[in-house]
């Protein structure tokens, strides 16, 4: 009763005249975003056409001009444009990275759907001056065809694309070349020689021998970036490679496809990043288990043959550990993550081998290591 009566003698202490002028008010304000919604509405209804064009507009312009790398500092770069693996995945294209060194773009790798994500990342094919290959299994390259188009086509190159890969790159660019040849002839005639010109077109091969262990090679020396490759183990595969980029006292490794690797580690020591393969075996012998529960032997033997020749989450960690590594992305990622707890329990296990900061690739992820600083950013352009 107590409670009762303090409610009753609350309300009777609010002076009427309150109320109706709260009540104004609150219908002053409803009225006047009833009006504005309305305007609006009309606005899109009478404008929505041009105001949609204008704004597809700017942003086609936008990822044209390259605005994502002409606001990037003088210093390496590192853009995940593929973080996946051959098995399908929505979230992520193959394997592929590029590497801005001040104003000059690389690419390393060029997985399946890679090159699509130039456009959406608002990077330019057309800025970029070469392709390193790690090695040659299908779905490191498997883009190429696409990304030799959209660099002609999109920015009028002159010369045809360097490809830098081990032994046997000569074979994979002829045989790109060769299967576009009629594709290249019917864009000439459909734009002309002055929109794409003929000697633009296609790849050309630049192969080096891949160096023994504790060697490196050095594949690139060019405006004050210098490239070099080194071994790594990826049997039965006799022609795999990393390559380490440095540029204005900022370094970055990229492990390409790898077990375990204790020369991977000797030339990631005390780099800025490290960009390394992964495979969580827990997830792959769940894959293997169902493949032999419906009746695909092929394929739970592959699950079985693949835990050999890649590198799990926690052995990257401890290479990078081990070599002094400040900061370490996981990219080709193996199987696909297309739920957050399976990311959880891919990742199970690296803050207790690795003290540094980590990051989870995905399409669209950029690292930025400026020149003149210990600086080390990480943003998503997806």
């Amino acid at each position: 009763m107590a409670i009762l009566t303090q409610i009753y003698e609350s309300i009777h202490t609010v002076n009427i005249w309150q109320l109706f002028a709260w009540g104004s008010a609150v219908k002053r304000i409803v009225i006047s975003a009833g009006a504005c919604l309305l305007l609006v509405a009309v606005a899109v209804f009478l404008l929505g056409d041009r105001l949609l064009m204008t704004v597809v507009q700017k942003q086609v312009e936008r990822n044209l001009s390259g605005q994502v790398l002409n606001t990037l500092p003088d210093g390496l770069h590192l853009l995940l444009c593929g973080s996946g693996a051959p098995l399908a995945d929505p979230e992520r294209a193959g394997p592929c990275i590029m590497v801005l060194a001040g104003n000059d773009l690389y690419v390393v790798d060029i997985g399946s759907g890679a090159a699509r994500n130039f456009g959406l990342m608002g990077i330019p094919p057309g800025r970029i001056e070469g392709l390193f290959l790690t090695h040659f299994h299908s779905d490191h390259f498997d883009g190429l065809g696409e990304l030799m188009t959209v660099r002609w086509a999109g920015g009028a190159r002159t010369e045809p694309l360097p490809v830098y890969g081990p032994s046997g790159v000569e074979q994979v660019v002829q045989g790109y070349n060769l299967a576009y040849r009629q594709d290249v002839e019917h864009r000439i005639a459909h734009h002309g020689e002055a929109v794409v010109p003929r000697s633009g077109a296609g790849g050309l091969a630049k192969p080096f021998t891949r160096p023994g262990e504790a060697e490196a090679v050095e594949v690139l020396n060019h405006h004050g970036l210098t490239v070099t490759a080194f071994a790594v183990p990826h049997e039965p595969v006799q022609e795999a490679v990393g390559y380490r980029f440095d540029y204005k006292g900022r370094s970055l490794v990229i492990s390409g496809d790898t077990s375990a690797s204790e020369n991977l580690q000797l030339f990631s020591e005390d780099v800025d990043l490290l960009a390394h393969e992964a495979l969580a075996p827990e997830i792959v012998e769940i894959l293997g288990r169902a493949a032999a529960n419906v009746g695909m032997p092929n394929i739970h033997r592959i699950t079985e043959d693949i835990l050999s020749y890649h590198t799990t989450p926690v052995q990257a960690a401890e290479i990078a550990e081990q070599a002094g590594v400040r900061h370490l992305l996981f990219y080709h990622l193996i199987p696909p993550l297309p739920v957050k707890p399976l990311e959880w329990l891919f990742v199970r296990g690296v803050s207790d081998a690795y003290s540094g900061k980590y990051t989870l690739g995905r399409d669209g992820t950029l690292i930025s290591l400026p020149e003149g600083s210990d600086e080390i950013s990480v943003r998503e352009l997806l």
